[in-house]
């Protein structure tokens, strides 16, 4: 974000009565920290992404060979 950017959030937010800004800042904290969070599930999903493609092929390999059986959550 640029300088000009920041001073116009600012100067937008110093125009609020006091109580107001204290409920936008909160606000954008936690919009910040679900940001953060969101980047971390990205930067985890991506960097886990060979490893899912390889299990999804050996998956695939063993429906193929016949080696599968059928998903049933009253075995587990």
């Amino acid at each position: 974000m640029s300088a000009e950017a920041i001073t116009t959030v600012v100067k937008m937010l110093e125009s609020l009565p006091e109580i107001a800004q204290e409920q936008v800042v909160e606000h954008l904290r936690e919009y910040l920290e679900d940001m953060q969070d969101e980047m971390r599930w990205d930067n985890l999903y991506k960097k886990t992404q060979p490893q899912l493609k390889a299990a999804a092929q050996h998956a695939r390999e063993q429906v193929a060979e016949g080696k599968s059986q059928p998903f049933d959550p009253e075995t587990l």
